[in-house]
Order: C-alpha cells, then sequence, then structure tokens
C-alpha cells in the first residue's frame, strides 16, 4: 500500500510550539505515529486559531482574517504542487475550531479526519458559540472523528448521533519507562505544569490532601514542573516539611523520577485523560488521584502499578497506536 500525503494541523498549538505541554505533547506522538506508519506528513500552518475570551469580538474578527489569507496561502500551494491525500486536524473545540480545514478540504475534494474533538453546550456563549458552530459543522463534513476519550465520544454522539465517531486511546513512547520500578517507601511523585486555571487548582487540592495525612504517616513529596504560577504553587505547600520541587525536568529525568517513586499523585482538574498519568502507569508507579488513598498499603499499590503498565503495554504504547491509526485512516481512504 502506498503512503498517504497528509496536511496535519492543531488549531490550538502547534507541534513546535516553543510551551510544553500535554496538548503539545500529544500532537507530536501523532505526527510521529503517522510517519512511522510510512506517511509523509507536513504540519501545514502554524496557525494558532484561540480565543479564550467569549467576548473578544475584535479578536474574532481578527482571527477570521488571518484564517482566510492562511486559506489563501495553502490554496496557491495544492494549486501548484497537488493537494494531498488526507487533512488531519488534532483538537479542534469550542476556543479553538479549525477554520482552515472544511473549505479547503471541500474546495480540493480531500478528505478531512479531525482527533480529540469535544463539545460542549454550556460554552455557547458570545463568540465561542460560533466558533463551536463552525466545529461541529467541520465534525460533520469529516470522513472520521478520532475520540480520545468516552467522555467526548458521548459529548459528541449526544449533540448529532450521525458523526462518523471512532474511539482512538491516548498513547506514548513507552521506552523511556521500561526500567524496573525500584519504589523507595513513602516517595510521592507529581509532574506537572505551574500554570493558572486547572493546574493551579489541582496543585491547591493536592496540598489540602497533604495536610489531612496522619502527623506519623512516613512520606515524602517531590514535585517536578515549572511556570508562570511556580511562587504561586510552592506558597501551597509551605509548612509541609516533607515536601520539595525539582523544577522542570527533561524526560529522561522525568522516567528516573517516576521508577523510584511509590506513587503518583495529582487531582487532575479538568484532565482529559493526562499523559502525566500514563507515563507514571508506563513506568510501573500507580496513580492516585481523587478518592483514593494507598500509601498505607503498599504491596497494593504494587499490584497496581505492575498492572498499569500492563494495561498501557496493551493499550496506550506508541506501537499500537501506529498500527491502529494507519488502519483507521486506510479506512478512510478505501471508503
Amino acid at each position: 500500500m502506498r503512503p498517504l500525503s497528509i496536511a496535519f494541523y492543531a488549531p490550538l498549538k502547534t507541534p513546535d510550539h516553543p510551551v510544553p505541554s500535554g496538548d503539545r505533547l500529544m500532537a507530536r506522538m501523532l505526527v510521529a505515529a503517522l510517519r512511522a506508519a510510512g506517511h509523509g506528513v507536513t504540519v501545514v500552518s502554524d496557525l494558532r486559531a484561540r480565543l479564550g475570551d467569549h467576548e473578544d469580538r475584535a479578536g474574532w474578527a481578527a482571527l477570521q482574517v488571518a484564517a482566510a489569507a492562511e486559506r489563501d496561502r495553502i490554496a496557491a500551494l495544492w494549486h501548484s504542487a497537488g493537494p494531498p491525500d488526507l487533512w488531519f486536524c488534532y483538537h479542534p473545540y469550542y476556543k479553538s475550531p479549525d477554520l482552515l480545514g472544511p473549505p479547503l478540504t471541500a474546495a480540493f475534494g480531500v478528505p478531512m479526519v479531525t482527533c480529540e474533538a469535544s463539545w460542549s453546550q454550556r460554552r455557547n456563549v458570545g463568540i465561542w458559540a460560533e466558533m463551536q458552530a463552525l466545529m461541529l459543522a467541520g465534525l460533520r463534513e469529516a470522513r472520521l472523528n478520532l475520540c480520545l476519550t468516552a467522555r467526548d465520544h458521548a459529548g459528541l454522539m449526544a449533540v448529532d448521533p450521525g458523526l462518523s465517531l471512532a474511539m482512538f486511546p491516548p498513547f506514548l513512547d513507552t521506552s523511556p519507562f521500561a526500567a524496573p520500578p525500584a519504589p523507595a517507601p513513602g516517595h510521592l511523585v507529581t509532574v506537572a505544569m505551574m500554570r493558572a486555571g486547572d493546574k493551579v487548582d489541582s496543585y491547591a487540592s493536592l496540598a489540602a490532601a497533604l495536610r489531612r495525612l496522619p502527623p506519623d504517616a512516613d512520606w515524602h513529596l517531590t514535585v517536578a514542573g515549572d511556570g508562570p504560577e511556580r511562587a504561586q504553587v510552592e506558597a501551597m505547600f509551605q509548612g509541609l516539611p516533607c515536601c520539595s520541587f525539582a523544577g522542570r525536568l527533561e524526560p529522561g529525568d522525568v522516567a528516573g523520577l517516576l521508577a523510584g517513586s511509590a506513587l503518583y499523585v495529582w487531582p487532575g482538574h479538568g484532565e482529559a485523560y493526562g499523559l502525566a498519568y500514563l507515563e507514571a502507569q508506563a513506568a510501573g508507579v500507580p496513580v492516585v488521584a481523587f478518592r483514593t488513598a494507598l500509601l498505607a498499603d503498599p504491596l497494593k499499590a504494587r499490584r497496581m502499578g505492575l498492572a498499569a503498565r500492563e494495561r498501557v503495554a496493551a493499550r496506550h504504547a506508541f506501537p499500537v497506536a501506529v498500527t491502529r491509526l494507519d488502519r483507521l485512516l486506510r479506512g478512510v481512504i478505501s471508503g
């Protein structure tokens, strides 16, 4: 079977965006998976189509002008060199719809696939209502919409049962986490950015939970992460003597940190699926989110960690995703 030429677009955050995040990592992993399957992938645009204020009419008008210019630029390239076999859009949603793909694919007869689209009825306010309507129109035109979570799948089915949907679990490269775990008793770890919103809220919940541990509990928390709200986050943990902050770590150092931890702890406010959870599980570390307590039962924690590693290897590992993604896209093209 011949390789496909794929135009890849991530309206929220391009794969080469300078600020690290789970969204950027997933975009990079998708590009890597498509290329590992033998396809030619071009990141077709770096236009960031995100508006965080539903009353930002001026920003919405400016974004539409910029998108029109970008569509004209891409169309000129396609007229010259030919269109791709497929348009692949990662993570369109109410704040960040795909303003490029639907008009271009309709004009050139190119099939479109989306991944990690979501719908939120309560976000139909101001310009977000218009943006979400455009997003939904694009999903209806797409040959296939890949859902990373059951929640997104259910939400899209509820708004339009006629959408073409398929489950596609999130995935990661498990090779950095292959070392046998050597958990230090009581060693808790979290790895997360320190930015406003859900991340800061999660840190606040974590700090509050730690203050409720018995005074004689044997634990130490290492936090890996950095960001604009680091001072605020560190202040939340003042008075807790068993906490240390490692700052931003390189991926290899994160893997080593996880391998020596007994539990990965993170409340996960607003997390869609949490690649950090998958990384911890790939390292054989049990994950503690809300309403879970394992600090006093290390044997159970160990069993859960090993089971988590097996689950990630079977469902969320990079080679598994490459095969599944290739099969789904081949089905789109042949259908």
